[in-house]
């Protein structure tokens, strides 16, 4: 697996909207600087590293922290793909696992400058590419798709899903949306962060989803080489080369194929589609469609969405 190394910095925290609550009735924080006045558990959740170890510990249901530590670094960034300690605990156990650390965040986002040949998606101005598209201070809303129609591309776009503690680790309301390719191939966007794409670590305690249906995924069709999933109300990023499925007098020939860079970090290399993933499996394939930016309930912006034709 190809990946670039991440940089990594002292957290910041960004601009501004407020709380609200979503259709589970859970609280929903959608800036980072008013979830660090609000939320003490927001300023313990997020990345930590030391010269031999990362760490990633999640705010969760009930004033609970779930840590992940990784030997070598973070996923992405020096983790050497060796077994992930996890625990549990309070506030006051969170503190203590990170002594001896220093809180960091990713700034990577992929490939973030567009080049001179790619077609301007949104650029925070105006969303005149989009159906309906619904402009926050300059943030695009879930919930649109793009005007054109492409065929063989490469695309990059920014999002950043809401933070919601109140809901239980891997609960399908944390941050779900995603892109839909031609309305028939999704990779997932959903608030994963800090989980084990290890089926085996949930066994004895299974979740509301499994890893086929996380961040980074191809909706329930394979699970992401590695969880580059960044904490909530990060600006995270993906980079996807996708190829249409070809055709000849209405027949199939060729099945589509795509890969993914998740925040700088190859997570699917040439991936082959023999047909649409999750609902879009029940559609007919096409040769050329739209892109399509998934509500789902859920509160998720997007920008610098940029787009190169093949």
């Amino acid at each position: 697996m190809s990946h670039r190394h991440l940089l990594l910095t002292l957290a910041v925290f960004s601009s501004a909207t407020l709380c609200w609550s979503e259709p589970t009735g859970a609280p929903t924080w959608t800036d980072p600087q008013t979830a660090a006045i609000e939320r003490p558990d927001f300023l313990l959740q997020g990345e930590y590293r030391n010269a031999t170890s990362g760490l990633q510990i999640v705010s969760t249901e009930g004033e609970q922290f779930y840590l992940s530590r990784y030997a070598g670094g973070l996923p992405g960034a020096g983790w050497d793909s060796s077994a992930v300690e996890h625990q549990w605990g309070d506030a006051q156990a969170a503190k203590q696992w990170t002594k001896g650390y220093q809180r960091v965040e990713r700034v990577d986002l992929g490939n973030a400058k567009s080049p001179a040949e790619a077609i301007t998606l949104f650029d925070g101005s105006n969303a005149d590419e989009w159906k309906n598209g619904e402009v926050h201070d300059g943030l695009l809303l879930a919930g649109t798709s793009s005007k054109r129609v492409f065929k063989d591309f490469t695309l990059h776009f920014e999002f950043r899903t809401s933070y919601k503690p109140n809901l239980a680790l891997g609960h399908p309301d944390r941050g779900n949306s995603g892109l839909y390719i031609f309305g028939r191939y999704e990779v997932q966007i959903m608030d994963t962060f800090g989980l084990d794409l290890d089926q085996a670590v949930w066994d004895a305690a299974p979740l509301a989803t499994t890893p086929s249906a996380w961040c980074g995924s191809l909706y329930k069709f394979k699970t992401p080489d590695v969880n580059m999933c960044l904490p909530p109300l990060s600006w995270q990023s993906y980079d996807i080369t996708f190829r249409a499925p070809r055709f000849e007098n209405g027949v199939k020939t060729e099945n589509a194929r795509i890969s993914v860079f998740h925040n700088g970090v190859q997570i699917h290399d040439d991936i082959e589609l023999p047909g649409g993933t999750g609902n879009g499996g029940k559609l007919p394939e096409i040769a050329q469609g739209t892109l399509n930016l998934q509500a789902h309930g859920n509160i998720t912006y997007f920008r610098n969405i940029w787009v190169v034709e093949h």
